[in-house]
């Protein structure tokens, strides 16, 4: 074999391997750049999880793209789209006088939701939350909120804030058009009897003070 020929093999060969390194970087996020983009405050949640250790904290969200990525969320038949609407804003009116119950249903409502649109089966919380978060990472922490306020001594204010962000999750889920399944919202308690409080119509990045993740 000629010279010519053994240098041309070996270009091939270093192309070829660029090209499996790009498409490797690619299914992972691209890197500690590409997973920061790709994950926003999932990036920062994580990281501060691993107290500051960023190599830790993308090795975690690579882990997440290798196992979750290449999900097909699944449409949804627009009468079960219709159903899950009317099944929120009904838990939402429940909020009134059974706060308690209402935010898990909203857990349990979530979590079939996610699993008719093809991610982990109801039942598997901490899949649901790995695979939502590589997909939805900008409204995942709704589902970790109303998660933990339904399993937790919460707060009514607590629980009122978990369904405020839960909504986003839910309406990112359900439609491909966030914000249309109507104006129900849940209600404070003493709502009715028209004390002064924080309106449920809260522009999104205007979640009451206190709703930290």
């Amino acid at each position: 074999m000629s010279t010519v020929w053994i240098i041309a093999l070996i270009a091939v060969v270093v192309v070829l391997l660029v090209a499996v390194l790009l498409v490797a970087r690619r299914r992972t996020g691209g890197g500690g750049h590409g997973l920061k983009r790709r994950f926003g405050p999932e990036y920062d949640r994580v990281v501060a999880r691993h107290d500051g250790d960023t190599k830790a904290a993308e090795r975690e969200l690579e882990e997440r793209v290798k196992r979750h990525g290449s999900i097909e969320t699944r449409p949804l038949p627009p009468e079960i789209r219709e159903q899950y609407v009317a099944r929120w804003a009904a838990v939402q009116e429940q909020f009134v006088d059974s706060p308690r119950r209402a935010v898990a249903e909203a857990d349990r409502l979530l979590a079939r939701l996610a699993a008719d649109r093809g991610f982990p089966a109801d039942g598997q919380y901490e899949e649901q939350v790995s695979a939502l978060s590589v997909h939805h990472a900008d409204t995942v922490q709704g589902y970790r909120r109303v998660h933990r306020a339904a399993h937790t001594d919460s707060s009514t204010e607590q629980m009122r804030e978990a369904m405020l962000d839960a909504r986003e999750l839910f309406e990112t889920l359900v439609t491909a058009k966030p914000a249309d399944s109507g104006g129900h919202r849940p209600q404070r308690a003493d709502d009715r009897r028209g004390r002064s409080h924080t309106p449920w119509s809260l522009g999104k990045g205007h979640h009451p003070k206190g709703s930290g993740a």
